[in-house]
């Protein structure tokens, strides 16, 4: 398996890991007894731990390796999948989603960093396509969930059998991803950084070029997180949509999202990234004018997949642009992927206080002007011309 190949695989467990737990929130509500409250917080603890874990993982890759960093860290956000509902009570589940947290927060970076290393030297976009692998791991095991949710299958033995599944299949995948060895052996260390560099520091407050690439980043999640969370519920009070109608909403935007990142390097091959973003953030912002103007659920949903369409590659790219910032890629995605968390987790309960307080096409509209923002910062994800480079590493293929 190339290096290529093994990484797009690393991708897409990682977002099975996720779409396996999402699918079965509802069933550990029920085991547990929670209320919305107690679901909340224990949501809640996922970010948390994510935010303790990020800052670290540029330290390990330093430490041990970018690949075996990887592979260490994605087994662990693997074999946690098992741990929620495993748990006795709101307490220990609390701690099960902190566990979740730091491993899917550091994986995260460390995939990420890696990703970023590579597309370095293959001398091409893959960032887009590898984030559309995650999403297609997501949306295939949350298909496998929801079967097994219907089947009246135990959430514990689900989630454990998806724990051992793709334990299995990270370890394998992990096998081809590029050897420390040949990354040393072009003037590197081994997590990507140049071999003159200072170590990666255990906490580092962003720098003015992470700040103003996270802020793109901080935006494209926002218009992702909140058009996630609230499609279904817009259609529904909005356009008076049945339930079909309503899901319908959700799984437009997915769809659209995951094959525009499949699709995404080839156009930013040919446009450039700072085009692409704001290619991407004008059609997305038209999506979020259809969906504040409309009241029917066919050009809602309509909207909704614009949107998606929109959004899809610029994720990808702030973390591409950000791996080229600074002397220590992993430290500088952290950088980005803390902040990108961050604009996630606030963007439904900002999107919900304003839809209560006022009315929900006001809160889309405020969306809409979010995706604006990002089109007018495009710049600052303009490759830099000054960025170390060493070649096309020898045995690397795609």
């Amino acid at each position: 398996m190339t290096p290529h190949r093994s990484i797009a695989a690393v991708f897409a467990v990682h977002g099975a890991v996720a779409g396996s737990l999402a699918t079965r929130i509802p069933w550990i509500q029920d085991h547990l007894d929670l209320g919305p409250g107690t679901l909340g917080l224990a949501l809640l603890c996922q970010p948390i731990g994510a935010f303790i874990g990020m800052p670290l993982a540029s330290r390990l890759a330093y430490r041990f390796g970018s690949r075996a960093a990887t592979r260490a860290l994605l087994a662990a956000w693997c074999a946690a999948l098992a741990l929620p509902a495993l748990a006795p009570s709101p307490t220990w589940l609390f701690a099960a989603f902190i566990l979740l947290g730091v491993s899917a927060g550091m994986s995260d970076v460390l995939m990420n960093a890696h990703a970023v290393v590579l597309e370095r030297h293959l001398g091409r976009s893959i960032m887009s396509g590898l984030h559309g692998m995650w999403s297609v791991g997501s949306l295939a095991a949350g298909g496998i969930a929801i079967l097994a949710a219907q089947a009246g299958i135990d959430a514990t033995i689900h989630l454990g059998a998806m724990a051992v599944a793709v334990l299995v299949l990270g370890a394998a995948a992990g096998r081809g991803l590029l050897r420390d060895s040949v990354v040393i052996g072009h003037g590197l260390r081994a997590d990507g950084s140049p071999a003159d560099a200072p170590p990666p520091r255990r906490f580092v407050l962003p720098s003015r070029a992470i700040l103003a690439i996270a802020l793109v980043g901080f935006c494209a999640t926002f218009a992702e997180g909140a058009t996630a969370n609230w499609a279904a519920v817009y259609l529904t009070e909005v356009a008076a949509a049945g339930p079909g109608a309503a899901a319908a909403g959700y799984t437009v935007f997915m769809f659209c999202m995951a094959g525009m990142r499949l699709l995404g390097d080839r156009v930013i091959g040919r446009i450039g990234p700072v085009t692409a973003v704001r290619a991407g953030g004008v059609v997305a912002a038209a999506g979020g004018v259809v969906v504040v103007v409309a009241r029917t659920p066919v050009p809602v949903i309509a909207g909704f997949g614009l949107i998606g369409l929109g959004v899809a590659v610029i994720v990808p790219l702030v973390f591409a642009a950000a791996g080229g910032v600074g002397t220590n890629p992993g430290e500088s995605v952290a950088g980005v992927a803390t902040i990108t968390y961050l604009s996630g987790m606030i963007a439904p309960a900002v999107t919900g206080g304003i839809a209560g307080s006022l009315s929900y096409p006001v809160a889309f509209a405020l969306i809409t002007g979010v995706i604006v923002l990002l089109v007018l910062l495009a710049g600052v994800l303009r490759p830099v011309s000054a960025r170390p480079r060493t070649g096309k590493l020898e045995g690397v293929t795609s």
